[in-house]
């Protein structure tokens, strides 16, 4: 897919990732819809980029609605939809409340399903485009004490792998972005920093360039840093040999 004179619709797009994202899609020739909670970063991202910047709560069911059915139809028809939003919360499940659980699900689930089901008609009408899923190695291997951030992520990864396959021969594909731990706000929003000595956690920039060769080279799914195929391959082959290297490891 060519990216330049493109419409790319960004979510999380106030920091880490989505910001990334934003900034490397827009250096590739795309006109950005950013969206975001944090009002000063998306007017430092419009500034930085010519952004179309707006204030979305995707944890909220009715800014996302009001985003849906007000917004997205005076916008510039969606060429590509990058998700990145995401929550996390770290602990023991027993310490989740209802709440924790239902943020999780709605911001790193029914969010980025929407917002595809919403924009899905125009691209496949047009006979091009890409939904972007920025889910997470945790989604597919499973992490303990990030039991439901796991869960949610792997609906995410599940979900893109089965539009992919709906989608057909539409012209309209769907990725699925596996990335591992990278250097943003996200531990400390979750409840806990980052105390690994390795793998050190990477920059987002490296992770947007990834989603950018993704998008002009068709990837249905990308793992990045690239090595982290080989523990999930481990786990798919070897899930009994993996389970002990994982409880000596962590």
């Amino acid at each position: 897919m060519d990216i330049a004179g493109s419409t790319a619709l960004v979510t999380g797009a106030s920091s880490g990732i989505g910001r990334a994202v934003a900034i490397a899609l827009a250096g590739s020739g795309a006109q950005i819809v950013g969206l975001g909670r944090d009002v000063p970063a998306l007017r430092s991202l419009a500034a930085a980029t010519g952004a179309t910047v707006l204030k979305v709560d995707l944890e909220s069911a009715d800014e996302l609605e009001r985003f849906v059915e007000h917004s997205l139809p005076d916008l510039p028809p969606v060429d590509i939809l990058v998700n990145c939003a995401g929550s996390g919360r770290y602990g023991p499940l027993a310490e989740h409340g209802a709440e924790d659980i239902d943020r999780l699900l709605d911001v790193n689930v029914r969010a980025p399903i929407a917002l595809t089901k919403a924009v899905l008609p125009g691209l496949v009408q047009r006979g091009h485009g890409r939904v972007v899923n920025v889910a997470s190695i945790a989604g597919r291997l499973g992490v303990p004490n990030e039991t439901v951030y796991s869960a949610s992520k792997g609906a995410l990864a599940v979900f893109s792998r089965a539009l992919d396959a709906e989608l057909g021969n539409t012209g309209v594909g769907v990725t699925v972005v596996l990335p591992g731990a990278v250097q943003t706000s996200f531990f400390e929003r979750r409840g806990a920093p980052y105390d690994r000595r390795w793998p050190r956690p990477l920059p987002p920039e490296r992770v947007a360039r990834t989603i950018v060769r993704a998008i002009t080279r068709d990837k249905s799914e990308v793992v990045v840093p690239g090595w982290l195929r080989i523990p999930i391959w481990l786990q798919a082959t070897l899930p009994g040999l993996y389970g002990r290297l994982e409880r000596w490891f962590g």
